[in-house]
C-alpha cells in the first residue's frame, strides 16, 4: 500500500509507474552522455590507444627476433601513416600562407607577423637558458668520461661545416634559385680542397673552399617566404588577385577534406610507427645507463617548458585555463609522439585547433605553417643540454661568454632545425663549433635521440597551438575595443574598402575593419560593424 499524504482536501499517492519512470530515466541519460562523449572523442580514444596498443605489441613482437627485412615489412603501416602526411604538407603550407597573407593588409600583416616573432624568439630563448639552467645543475656529463661509444655500436655523425657557412645557407634557402626544386631540395655547402700554388720544396698549398651543393629535403624556409609575399602581393593587385586568392582557398579547403580522411588512419598507423621503433631498439639498458641523466634532463626540460612556462604565457596573456585549450590538442600531441615530425603533425594541428578551440582560420593558417618551420622551444632546450653535456663530458669548463654563445646560437640554430626527426641533431654541430668543442661526441645524442625527440616535437607544436591560441585572443580583444571606439577618437584599426567581388568576410582580414563605400564613393564611417570585423 502506498504512502499517502492529505493536502486540501484530497489524497496524493505516489505512483509506482512513476517512480520506476524516474528511477529508469538516470542509467539511460548517463548511457546517452557516455555514447555522445565516445562518439565525440572517437578518434581521439583511438589515437592514444593505438600508441598503448603499438608499444604492447613491440614488445611482443621484439622477442621473436625478427630479421632486418621483418622489421621493415612490420613498420610499413606506420611508413604509409608519415607518407601520408608528408603528402599534404607541400599543398597545406603553401596554400595556407599565400591566403592567409592575402587576407591581411600590410599593416595588419606587420602588426601580426611582429607579435608572432617576438613570442617566437621569447619562449625560444626562453626555453634555451631552461636547457642551460637544468645542465648546469643535473651535470649529466661529469662522471660519463669514460663512456664507451664502441660499446653502444653508434654510427658516426659528419659534421664538417663551419658555423658562418650554416648561417649563410640559412639565409641562402629563404630565397630558393628554383622554386620547384625547393619542394624537394634544400641547398647545403659542401667543401672541396683546391691547390692554390706551392712553396719552395715543391709541395703544393690547398685551401679548403665552399661549394654549392643541393641535399634531399624539403626548402620549408624558402616556400614559407615566398608564399607570405605572394600572398601580400595578391592583395596588392586588388580585384584582379581575388579569382587566384579563391583558387589557394579551395585549394587549402581540399586539402584540410583530405587532412580530416587522412586522420582515421592516424590510430592504426601510429600503432605499428610505435610497434617497429620499440623492436628496433637496441640495449635500451646499457643506453640509458650510460646516458640516464642526459634523457632525464632533456625529458624534464621539455615538461617544465612544455607544462609550466608556456602555459603561464598563455594565461598571461588570455587569463584563460591553458589546460581547457590543450585538451583540444591530443590528437595532434598523440601524432607529434609517434611521429617525432613537426611537419607531419601540422596537417591535424590545423584541424583540432580550428574545430576543437575556434581558432579563427585565418590566423592559425598563418601562424601554424610559420610555427612549424622556425618555433622549436624544444629542440632548443635538448641542443642546449647536449652542448653542456659535451663539454662536462671532454672536462672543458665554459666561460660566460660561451655560455651566452650557446643561448644564442641555440636560439637562432633552432630556426633552421628541419621539422622532421632527428632534425635538431646536426644544428648541435652548429653550436660547438660556435664555442670551440669536438662534434665527434654528436654519434651520442644520435643514439639516444629516439627517445628524446618525442617530447621535444611535442614541446614543439604545444608552443605552435599556444601561440595561435594568444593571436586569437589578442585579435578578440582588438575587435571589442574597436567596436567601443567614438569616431572622433583615434581608431586603432586599420581601414580599408571593401573589394567589389570579396567573396565573405572569411576571406577577410581578421585584423582589420571593413567599411562599405557610399554611393558617392566616400566611406561611410558611421555602418555598424559586423561580429566578424576585427579592429586591431
Amino acid at each position: 500500500m502506498g504512502t499517502e499524504n492529505e493536502a486540501n482536501g484530497y489524497v496524493k499517492s505516489k505512483s509506482p509507474v512513476l517512480t520506476n519512470e524516474v528511477a529508469a530515466r538516470g542509467p539511460k541519460i548517463f548511457k546517452d552522455t557516455l555514447v555522445e562523449f565516445f562518439k565525440r572523442n572517437l578518434l581521439v580514444i583511438l589515437t592514444v590507444s593505438g600508441v598503448l596498443v603499438g608499444a604492447g605489441l613491440g614488445m611482443m613482437v621484439r622477442n621473436m627476433n625478427l630479421t632486418r627485412a621483418q622489421v621493415t615489412y612490420f613498420a610499413f603501416p606506420g611508413e604509409m601513416l608519415l607518407r601520408m602526411l608528408k603528402m599534404v604538407i607541400l599543398p597545406l603550407v603553401v596554400c595556407s600562407l599565400i591566403s592567409g597573407a592575402a587576407s591581411l593588409d600590410t599593416r595588419s600583416l606587420g602588426k601580426l607577423g611582429g607579435i608572432a616573432v617576438s613570442y617566437f624568439l621569447v619562449t625560444t630563448l626562453i626555453a634555451s637558458g631552461i636547457g642551460v639552467v637544468l645542465a648546469f645543475i643535473i651535470k649529466p656529463g661529469v662522471g660519463a668520461g669514460a663512456l664507451n661509444t664502441n660499446s653502444l655500436g653508434l654510427e658516426t655523425v659528419t659534421t664538417s661545416k663551419e658555423t658562418t657557412d650554416s648561417f649563410l645557407d640559412l639565409a641562402r634557402n629563404l630565397f630558393p634559385a628554383n622554386l620547384v626544386a625547393a619542394a624537394f631540395r634544400t641547398y647545403a655547402t659542401d667543401y672541396k680542397f683546391v691547390a692554390v700554388g706551392n712553396i719552395s720544396n715543391g709541395s703544393l698549398i690547398y685551401q679548403k673552399v665552399p661549394i654549392g651543393t643541393e641535399m634531399e629535403g624539403m626548402n620549408i624556409l624558402g616556400l614559407v617566404l615566398f608564399a607570405m609575399v605572394f600572398g601580400v602581393a595578391l592583395r596588392k593587385l586588388g580585384p584582379e588577385g581575388e579569382e587566384l586568392i579563391r583558387f589557394f582557398n579551395a585549394f587549402n579547403d581540399a586539402t584540410m577534406v583530405l587532412v580530416s580522411w587522412i586522420m582515421w588512419y592516424v590510430p592504426f598507423g601510429i600503432m605499428f610507427l610505435v610497434g617497429s621503433k620499440i623492436v628496433e631498439m637496441e640495449d635500451v639498458v646499457l643506453l640509458v645507463s650510460s646516458l640516464g641523466k642526459y634523457i632525464f634532463a632533456s625529458i624534464l626540460g621539455h615538461i617544465i617548458h612544455g607544462g609550466i612556462v608556456l602555459p603561464l604565457i598563455y594565461f598571461g596573456f588570455t587569463r584563460k585555463n591553458p589546460f581547457t585549450f590543450l585538451s583540444g590538442l591530443i590528437t595532434p600531441f598523440t601524432t607529434a609522439f609517434a611521429t617525432c615530425s613537426s611537419s607531419a603533425t601540422l596537417p591535424s594541428m590545423m584541424r583540432c585547433v580550428e574545430e576543437n578551440n575556434g581558432v579563427d582560420k585565418r590566423i592559425s593558417r598563418f601562424i601554424l605553417p610559420i610555427g612549424a618551420t622556425v618555433n622549436m622551444d624544444g629542440a632548443a632546450i635538448f641542443q642546449c643540454i647536449a652542448a653542456v653535456f659535451i663539454a662536462q663530458l671532454n672536462n672543458a669548463e665554459l666561460n660566460a661568454g660561451q655560455i651566452f654563445t650557446i643561448l644564442v646560437t641555440a636560439t637562432a640554430s633552432s630556426v633552421g632545425a628541419a621539422g622532421i626527426p632527428a632534425g635538431g641533431i646536426i644544428t648541435i654541430a652548429i653550436i660547438l663549433e660556435a664555442i670551440g668543442l669536438p662534434t665527434n661526441d654528436l654519434s651520442l645524442m644520435l643514439a639516444v635521440d629516439w627517445i628524446v625527440d618525442r617530447t621535444t616535437t611535442v614541446v614543439n607544436v604545444e608552443g605552435d597551438a599556444l601561440g595561435a591560441g594568444i593571436l586569437h585572443h589578442i585579435n578578440e580583444k582588438a575587435t571589442k575595443r574597436a567596436e567601443q571606439q567614438a569616431g572622433g577618437q583615434e581608431l586603432l584599426e586599420v581601414k580599408v574598402e571593401v573589394v567589389a567581388n570579396v567573396q565573405g568576410l572569411d576571406e577577410a582580414s581578421p585584423l582589420v575593419t571593413q567599411q562599405n563605400p557610399g554611393p558617392n564613393g566616400t566611406v561611410d564611417s558611421s555602418a555598424e560593424r559586423s561580429d566578424g570585423e576585427s579592429g586591431l
